[in-house]
């Protein structure tokens, strides 16, 4: 009886001493200077989408909507690091016509500003236009482009908006009206917010009938842009270099948009030059010359190389480079690996699929979830429970899919440590894949701890593409799954590339069910469109 009961003091002085090292760590192994003060989070009335924190420069950018008035943008709710104070009341109304500076103390002060980032919708066309208007929104002016035949003294005015939607006034009002530009610009004046802006509109002849404004080269694709006369029959052609039948783009590869025309020109071979032109009626542009991009292949897609150090699974072959990143490191300081292989595999072949399970780690109630996770990257080091992570490997091509097996076991949630989850617990923990394209220029650091927190942000300017796929269900069987990449636009090239597959979406919040289960097998990239 005497070493049962010695047995079990000893077991309560463990979980006594692994909690004061828990709650330890940040009191002793950083020193409170170092706490810097950061906003954690700030929402504003009319805002679009979340706000971008970046810490590195210490700016809080809030995206609104157009018909926000800039002068005084209600600040909803903010956090900031726990013991900071800050210098200017912002939930009264401040005025982001320009950058909004505050200061945070915590020790010391840290300057942070509060800028707007407000896209309006302009436009300014006319009939028989000729590509793209210029929206010159510092110059208060707008351009439109027509053929020289068509001359500029008798023009239609198709539509005209310069100002936010529903609240803007236009005067004199030039929609629908045959207005002579011969003489140069005519005036308008713009109304909204109590404000008048006064712009003028021109309109000039196009240098051309016809003309490539751009084009771009990925692996298997092609993409161009056109102008020319809206109405007329455009298009574009492509052929190998040095082969000399020209191929018509088909017209459902092809979007139009008044006098701007693209193409997605599909099915090209990679690292081959290629020849295109664009045409209008029987007009054409002189050739332009693009080269396609190579393939990109994932490290271990399959992952069927694993070793063991120590008590850490590392999802690559000793003495390789890694490209995978995982927990482990986190999850092993109280417990066993939570992201490892497994046998079960897409097609009950031989080789190893990953296993990555969400569950608690520590003893009794002293602990944290640990998340199943694996990641394009490197798990940095861990600060007292939290991770810090490197997202990210290097990638310069343009994919346009990802494509990999998956099955999925989902329990309630059961844990949260941050206070704005903990209404999640009892719901369904949801599994999470993504795959995102970047233009960081190092890999982007993940922070868990809620004092200086910073996490990827699919809608943050550095993403040039994105795709994922979410499952809040149990997924039985072995099933495919395709990610199609959504990118911003086609002309930026990537520097890297994210993907990340995670058992409990809100992990980084050390949300999730004790329980779940999800494995992953046999990833790809695919590079055409159907």
């Amino acid at each position: 009886m005497k070493k049962v009961i010695l047995r079990y003091i000893s077991c309560v002085a463990a979980a006594v001493a692994i909690a004061m090292v828990m709650t330890g760590c940040l009191k002793n192994d950083i020193p409170y200077p170092t706490v810097k003060a950061a906003f954690l989070s700030m929402a504003a009335e009319g805002e679009v989408s979340g706000a971008v924190i970046d810490e590195s420069v210490r700016n809080v950018t809030l995206n609104l909507g157009e018909t926000v008035d800039l002068t005084n943008v209600k600040i909803l709710t903010y956090e900031v690091t726990e013991g900071a104070n800050l210098s200017h009341v912002i939930t009264n109304g401040i005025n982001l016509t320009e950058p909004f500076s505050v200061v945070l103390t915590l020790y010391q002060e840290y300057f942070w500003t509060i800028t707007a980032n407000q896209i309006i919708e302009r436009h300014f066309t006319v009939e028989g236009q000729v590509g793209e208007s210029i929206i010159d929104v510092p110059g208060k002016r707008a351009i439109a482009y027509v053929t020289k035949n068509a001359g500029v003294s008798e023009v239609k005015i198709t539509s005209l908006k310069l100002g936010p939607a529903g609240i803007t006034t236009m005067t004199p009002d030039y929609i629908g009206k045959t207005v002579n530009f011969a003489g140069g610009s005519i005036d308008v004046d713009v109304t909204y917010h109590g404000k008048t802006e006064k712009w003028k509109l021109y309109v000039e002849t196009a240098d051309a009938d016809v003309s490539i404004t751009s084009a771009d080269a990925w692996t298997n694709v092609i993409w161009a842009y056109g102008s020319a006369e809206e109405g007329k029959l455009n298009g574009f052609e492509y052929r190998k270099a040095g082969t000399e039948t020209w191929e018509k783009v088909p017209e459902t590869w092809i979007t139009v948009n008044g006098g701007t025309f693209t193409a997605c020109i599909r099915h090209l071979a990679a690292n081959t030059v290629y020849e295109v032109r664009a045409f209008s009626g029987d007009a054409y542009t002189s050739a332009v010359e693009l080269t396609t991009g190579g393939f990109y292949e994932i490290p271990n897609a399959s992952f069927d190389n694993w070793w063991k150090d120590g008590k850490v699974w590392c999802p690559w072959t000793e003495g390789d480079t890694p490209y995978w990143g995982t927990g482990n490191k986190g999850a092993t300081t109280l417990g066993d690996s939570n992201t490892f292989p497994s046998s079960d595999t897409w097609d009950g072949g031989p080789g190893f699929s990953a296993e990555l399970d969400t569950k608690f780690v520590g003893i009794a109630t002293v602990g944290k979830l640990a998340a199943g996770n694996m990641f394009s990257g490197d798990y940095v080091k861990t600060d007292g429970t939290n991770g810090i992570l490197d997202f990210g490997r290097e990638c310069h091509e343009r994919p346009t899919r990802l494509k990999g097996y998956w099955k999925y076991k989902s329990v309630p949630i059961s844990h949260s440590s941050s206070d704005d989850y903990k209404y999640m617990i009892g719901q369904p923990d949801t599994a999470n894949i993504y795959v995102a394209l970047t233009d960081w220029t190092a890999p982007y650091q993940i922070r868990t701890n809620p004092k200086n927190r910073q996490l990827f942000d699919k809608n943050a300017d550095y993403v040039i593409a994105y795709g994922g796929i979410q499952s809040g269900e149990t997924i039985p069987a072995w099933t495919e799954f395709t990610i199609e990449l959504e990118y911003r636009d086609t002309h930026r090239v990537p520097k890297y590339i994210l993907i990340v597959s995670s058992a409990s979406k809100y992990g980084d919040f050390f949300t999730g069910g004790s329980g779940s289960t999800l494995f992953i097998d046999n990833f790809s990239l695919e590079w055409d469109y159907e």
